[in-house]
């Protein structure tokens, strides 16, 4: 019923930048939650950040003031702009919807993952 579609990832050296983006499509009435959570070898997924229907945004300590998340409610898309990358920062990004499909249904899906690798 819906898709998301993640891209932008790749190998940046540190104090580089990205921006990954996630892209929902199908059967969509409304998305009010949007985030970022990442996964490194070895450990559990992490929130990164997430921004509401209103717009108001949440951070991972450790990513306030390199990264951005924004939103294009038109495009039912959601962005992560990634400054400043540590070699930390590296791991698999997955984008997280809450997409509400009518008046009574309303899920969580995710994207397929993109990895995120910062080496010099």
């Amino acid at each position: 019923q819906v898709q998301l579609v993640e891209s932008g990832g790749g190998l940046v050296q540190p104090g580089g930048s990205l921006r990954l983006s996630c892209a929902a499509s199908g059967s969509i009435l409304s998305i009010n939650r949007m985030g970022w959570y990442r996964q490194a070898p070895g450990k559990q997924r992490e929130l990164v950040a997430d921004i509401r229907s209103g717009g108001s945004t949440n951070y991972a300590d450790s990513v306030k003031g390199r990264f951005t998340i924004s939103r294009d409610n038109a495009k039912n898309t959601v962005y992560l702009q990634m400054s400043s990358l540590k070699p930390e920062d590296t791991a698999v990004y997955y984008c997280n919807l809450r997409v509400r499909l009518d008046i009574l249904r309303e899920y969580d899906y995710w994207g397929q993952g993109t990895q995120v690798t910062v080496s010099s």
